[in-house]
């Protein structure tokens, strides 16, 4: 399918602008400027036809009489076969054809130039050969044709083809797929003085040569288009719409897998790079540094637990990919964490001493027990004795201490007597009433030096004549026969004042 622009050497031979032949079709696009609008109305129609989509500039020389506007037609053709591949994605092959009427022949002539391809002749009524064999076997006549076509050729790659090749910062170079120069003896709307006559004058100095013109412009001569090019053209590289989108699809799938790669791949990196760094801190620091030590075996176990309810749950997605690096890292960490030895544990604390057991006494009020300046227990005294003495008892490394005290009235060696006396008079009521031995008792008089309270009135007086009674622990005190010593059911000391 090829678009036609530029000049034709006769009349459209269709109503329609689409021309089909048996090898394809041609359709005419009359403005230069429509041509990119013609290919998308062609490929929205016809979506599978990009590929073989291709546009063929015509010029014939004989109908231009100015070759700047020419060639200024010429550069809105590149900027639109630019813009047209650009716009649908498709190669577009371009194809340059010059055409000239000449009297010297009767019937049309082609020589038709394809990239990386010599110059081969194609007439209607023959195969294609070379220009050589076509002018050895053609004698006169065909050479005359072959200088005028030569002059077509220099013509035409100066005027035509150049604007197409020449380099410009604004429109790429579009290099053509098959250059075509025709001649044939007629040629509609050829002007007398054209371009292509004032060149070859130019070049030769002749003027009105026979030959330069056309013989006529009947156009049923001969077929205006050279159909044979068709099937030489390339299938192009272009895509349909659904081909394009199946291409977009795969590209950004690709670029999809391409950076779920890349993510794997960095996260592994990462992973490796963060236990490995765990596994050489836990080694660097010294078996005795208890404390980091534990905390680097504690960042290897949350390592090894990660490690391992990945390997029993499946892999995370950032990591899979088949990058996984993390089965690796397992028997590592495992063995750094078999290597680790636990601190000893803390000693047992120190036992604390036990307190030092205080003496039990028993204060007796003696104006309760004796009669005034008397040591001789009153008659009533037995039931205070008895409730004031409950918690005093006889044990095994314990001494029952009585001690006599009286105030500071009358003489002071008598009343220390006195106290004495009345000591050794509790005494033996405790070692007769309770069955007591004699050893577990020590008596003592200390008369008025021992005062609780001032002796300056008389409840002070009445404090200061007491009895008391007190255990202290002595080793070797009160050994009752056949009894072993036991710890003191009263720890601490009590204190228990007499009515």
């Amino acid at each position: 399918m090829v678009l036609v622009c530029g000049d034709l050497p006769q009349v459209w031979p269709h109503q329609s602008l689409v021309l089909t032949v048996t090898q394809g079709c041609w359709i005419r696009v009359e403005d230069p400027q429509n041509l990119e609008q013609a290919a998308r109305q062609v490929l929205r129609l016809r979506p599978d036809w990009g590929p073989q989509l291709s546009v063929m500039v015509s010029v014939c020389p004989q109908k231009h009489a100015d070759s700047e506007r020419l060639s200024r037609c010429l550069l809105t053709l590149r900027w639109q076969i630019s813009q047209l591949r650009k716009q649908t994605g498709h190669s577009v092959p371009l194809v340059l054809n010059g055409l000239i009427g000449s009297a010297m022949t009767n019937d049309l002539l082609w020589q038709a130039a394809m990239t990386g391809e010599g110059v081969r002749v194609w007439r209607e009524s023959s195969a294609p050969n070379s220009i050589a064999a076509w002018v050895t076997t053609g004698g006169a006549p065909a050479m005359q044709q072959q200088v005028l076509i030569n002059s077509l050729m220099s013509w035409f790659h100066q005027h035509v083809k150049a604007v197409f090749m020449d380099e410009n910062p604004d429109i790429p170079v579009i290099a053509p797929t098959a250059v075509l120069w025709g001649i044939g003896p007629t040629l509609a709307g050829s002007l007398a003085a054209s371009a292509w006559t004032a060149w070859l004058s130019r070049h030769t100095a002749l003027q009105q040569v026979a030959g330069w013109q056309p013989v006529g412009t009947d156009r049923t001569v001969n077929a205006p288009f050279p159909d044979f090019i068709l099937p030489l053209l390339p299938a192009g590289r272009g895509l349909t719409s659904q081909g394009r989108t199946w291409r977009y699809a795969f590209g950004i799938f690709t670029l999809a897998a391409i950076a779920a790669l890349l993510s794997s791949g960095w996260n592994n990196r990462q992973l490796l790079q963060r236990v490995s760094f765990d596994i050489a801190r836990y080694h660097r620091i010294p078996m005795k540094d208890f404390g980091p030590k534990a905390d680097a075996v504690a960042v290897l176990r949350d390592d090894a637990a990660l490690l391992d309810d990945w390997a029993r749950n499946g892999v995370p997605a950032r990591l899979s990919l088949g990058l996984y690096q993390g089965e690796r890292l397992r028997l590592p960490v495992l063995d750094a964490i078999r290597s680790y030895v636990p601190p000893p544990p803390p000693p047992p604390p120190e036992p604390q001493p036990k307190p030092k057991p205080v003496p039990k006494i028993v204060q007796l009020d003696s104006m309760s027990l004796f009669d005034s300046g008397k040591s001789v227990l009153k008659a009533g005294s037995t039931k205070m004795l008895v409730n004031s003495l409950v918690g005093i008892k006889a044990k095994p490394g314990w001494l029952i201490v009585v001690s006599g005290h009286t105030d500071n009235t009358g003489n002071p060696q008598l009343n220390q007597t006195l106290s004495l006396n009345r000591a050794e008079a509790v005494r033996n009521w405790m070692r007769d009433t309770g069955d007591v031995p004699e050893s577990c008792f020590a008596v003592q008089g200390y008369g008025e030096s021992r005062p609780v309270a001032t002796n300056d009135t008389t409840g002070g007086r009445a404090l200061n004549r007491r009895v008391e009674i007190s255990l202290v622990p002595q080793a070797n005190a009160c050994q009752i026969p056949d009894k072993h010593p036991t710890p003191s059911q009263d720890d601490g000391a009590s204190q228990h004042n007499g009515e």
